[in-house]
């Protein structure tokens, strides 16, 4: 729980709500000065409270945790330490009240500094075939996933009734029911065969379906799925977006894609069967990729959905999911588990997202604490795509995921660690992070002054002041 930022959520849904202090503190049962300590962040929140609170301002329980004002508030702080605005040091308690009172105002912000950052690439000479757009599709599709926290009742309802109707009861049933409920019920003929440039195509007209030969096992499967899913969820996947407007055609047909994906997982690994897969297994992630017949992603991806709103029986531990390249580009990001992300700007060096690629195909395993004391239990493993054609490299990839170090007993990753001596310090990225004494550092940080000295060498690449305090008037 992020206690910092309980109280302005708190506030804020009441405010939303229309309920004056004394009418939620009447509901509560709590006196209307204690509700105003607990809104000012004065006193803590116990569980029994958390859960009166759910019931009278009719939330889930995720919307008091205060991930989504501290995704923000990590914004927020990227987009004030950026040299171009100009701007002075902007304190820590400002930013915080600023995404915990007004997020609406907050997004509006982080939307408009992402406008500014491509009309600046666009004018230095960086323009698009298509034209200059207000937001880059990638972006407003990872938002839109990330917003709704990666679940998706419609999308888990229409795999299920599928699911129901090809009467499959096991999972290494589904990729052959797949297979012919498209030959019998859309007179699909399904091949396997060379595709260059491609990994599936569908001929609507001819009814054929051609899935390339360098495909493995599990992802002909899942490709099957989707197929399946794209003539089948439309009108789900519709459900989905309803009240959603993109600001292109691409993000929004970047969005469907990502839905039908999701239904596709969906089908492949059914949320009850598979939730309870994942806590018998203690979240063995190769054990669930083979127990479902899936790939080592999929199965990762699959565990970030796992949030479905009412009891707590039906939710899974958050996990937050990354994917990324050699190059440090983030291809896949999905932020849950109270961890935040660098929006605009490279990770931690000390991460074990970067580490993984030195052990390719092994588990790598770290307990990480963020500056603000925010601690997690870190996993990551290379996955390898195929290369084309002979003397191209293939491609390789890091997929990383985490929980708040509070579940760390859930998942078999954590076992046998020792939490007092193994924490690895790291920071949000380079840019923000305020370590002194970090030997990876590869920037200062931007909020302080680089101290330079001739006589002294420093065993941390950058050295620079602390923070000033600001003083405040009598």
């Amino acid at each position: 729980m992020a206690r910092a930022l309980i109280g302005r959520t708190v506030r804020r849904l009441r405010q939303e709500k229309g309920l004056a202090q004394q009418a939620l503190a009447a509901r509560l049962g709590i006196s209307a000065s204690y509700l105003n300590l607990i809104e000012h962040d004065q006193r803590a929140v116990t569980a029994t409270l958390l859960i009166k609170l759910t019931e009278a301002l009719q939330v889930d329980i995720a919307a008091l945790s205060g991930m989504r004002e501290k995704a923000i508030e990590t914004g927020l702080r990227e987009v004030m330490a950026d040299p171009l605005l100009g701007l002075d040091q902007v304190p820590e308690e400002e930013v915080s009240t600023l995404a915990g009172s007004a997020p609406n105002a907050a997004r509006a912000m982080l939307a408009l500094y992402r406008a500014w950052r491509v009309a600046r690439e666009d004018s230095g000479g960086i323009a698009l075939p298509t034209g200059r757009r207000i937001l880059l599709p990638t972006e407003e599709a990872r938002d839109f996933f990330h917003d709704r926290s990666n679940h998706f009742a419609e999308l888990e309802a229409a795999a299920e009734a599928i699911a129901a109707e090809m009467g499959v009861t096991a999972p290494s049933e589904m990729n052959h029911a797949v297979a012919q409920r498209l030959r019998q019920k859309h007179g699909l003929s399904v091949s396997v065969t060379a595709l260059p440039g491609a990994l599936r195509r569908y001929d609507p007209v001819g009814r054929r379906l051609d899935l390339s030969e360098t495909l493995p096992r599990e992802s002909r499967g899942f490709h099957l799925a989707f197929q399946l899913m794209l003539l089948e969820a439309g009108e789900a996947v519709q459900a989905a977006m309803a009240g959603f407007e993109a600001s292109s055609t691409e993000a929004a047909q970047l969005i469907r894609i990502g839905l039908l994906n999701y239904a596709a997982a969906a089908l492949l690994m059914p949320y009850g069967p598979f939730l309870a897969a994942a806590r018998e297994l203690r979240h063995d992630l190769e054990a669930l990729a083979a127990r479902f017949g899936v790939s080592f992603e999929q199965a990762c991806h699959r565990l970030t959905t796992m949030q479905r709103p009412g009891e707590a029986a039906q939710r899974g531990v958050p996990f937050f999911f990354l994917r990324v390249d050699p190059a440090g580009n983030v291809g896949k990001r999905l932020a849950a588990a109270g961890f935040p992300f660098a929006r605009f700007g490279g990770s931690c060096p000390k991460w074990i997202v970067h580490q993984a690629f030195a052990t390719p195909g092994s588990m790598r395993v770290q307990l990480a604490q963020l500056p603000d004391g925010g601690s997690f239990l870190c996993f990551a493993r290379t996955v390898h795509g195929v290369a084309a054609h002979w003397g191209e490299p293939a491609p390789v990839y890091v997929v990383a995921m985490g929980c708040d170090l509070a579940r760390a007993s859930e998942v078999v990753y954590g076992d046998g660690l020792d939490l007092d001596k193994a924490m690895v310090g790291i920071g949000l990225s380079c840019r923000l992070c305020d370590r002194m004494d970090c030997r990876s550092r590869a920037f200062p940080p931007l909020e302080h002054r680089l101290s330079l000295d001739p006589m002294v060498a420093s065993d941390a690449p950058y050295r620079f002041e602390p923070p000033r305090k600001r003083l405040t008037p009598a």
